[in-house]
């Protein structure tokens, strides 16, 4: 299978892009669900909005200083400005959009921003308030890797088995469809290079790679589906951190195996070797995972956090 998916959906003054649109359904899918918790729980729904705003803060912001710090810095260090500005400033001014999110980041940065909001607005325990957040956290992971698949991004190793899929826009740069094709207009370029017979040579230098994103969305599939499960149909919920417990061991396992499959990203692998920066960043987070499936065994009083 040819990868070579538009940018997203052109409604003539403005460009809806896909990997936008997918960070849209999952904060939207979020809501939905946590409204629903938060009804059940019998908790006010005006404070749902105040959990809302700050998860989507912390989640791009997150998602951003763990790109730049895990897998960057040393770019970043010496383009700050960037870090927060959708700009390159060299060799010459720019727009780029925030080119690089990380996971491992946005689940730091939501760990915090929870904290401040079971003491500041929910009173409630910390871990009372992750045992809940991680259900739609999980949903809108499966949405944020089918963006990266949009994309072209985050893609496997070469292969040769049959999930293997040809990601045109991954193998060549816009710059290289533009100058090879000579079609200035980058959509047109690339389509250029998938249609046109008399671009088949280049096609054909296109290699199969694993489309890990779709791995790892599937999969993360069956994390929701477990812990939605767990929460309306068990008691699971009544032991405070066990829940939260179970969402790190199953998602940071998803992308601890997955990553056996991905491209290096780079970032601190270069240092440690063995496994990769993902997979060294996913470990701290099944470690704590198991740790609350012991301590959640003992009640945890509801005045504290």
């Amino acid at each position: 299978m040819i990868w070579n998916p538009s940018e997203g959906i052109n409604i003539g003054f403005f460009t809806i892009r896909f990997y936008s649109l997918m960070f849209v359904i999952a904060f939207g899918l979020g809501w939905y669900i946590m409204k629903h918790i938060f009804n059940r729980e019998k908790q006010p729904i005006e404070k749902l909005d105040t959990l809302f705003i700050w998860t989507v803060i912390a989640t791009l912001l997150g998602a951003r200083l763990g790109h730049v710090f895990f897998y960057d810095w040393e770019y970043y260090r010496n383009h700050v400005l960037e870090i927060l500005l959708p700009f390159r400033f060299s060799p010459k001014f720019e727009f780029t959009g925030f080119q690089g999110l990380a996971s491992h980041g946005a689940a730091v940065a939501i760990i915090i921003a929870m904290y401040f909001y079971s003491t500041k607005v929910i009173k409630k325990p910390m871990l009372w308030v992750l045992d809940r957040v991680v259900i739609p956290v999980a949903c809108g992971a499966v949405f944020v890797r089918i963006g990266n698949f949009f994309n072209s991004e985050i893609v496997g190793k070469i292969t040769d088995s049959p999930f293997g899929i040809r990601f045109i826009r991954d193998y060549y740069s816009p710059k290289e469809a533009v100058n090879l094709t000579k079609i200035s207009n980058v959509n047109q370029a690339y389509d250029a290079l998938v249609t046109d017979p008399k671009y088949a040579a280049l096609l054909e230098r296109v290699p199969a790679k694993h489309p890990a994103q779709l791995y790892e969305a599937g999969l993360y599939v069956f994390v929701f589906l477990i812990l939605f499960f767990l929460y309306w149909k068990t008691k699971t919920a009544e032991k405070h951190g066990l829940l939260f417990g179970y969402f790190l061991i199953l998602l940071w396992t998803v992308r601890f195996v997955v990553e056996f499959v991905k491209e290096s990203q780079g970032g601190i692998e270069e240092t440690f070797g063995l496994f990769s920066t993902g997979q060294w960043l996913s470990i701290p987070f099944i470690l704590l995972g198991i740790y609350y499936l012991f301590v959640a065994e003992k009640p945890i009083e509801e005045d504290k956090i």
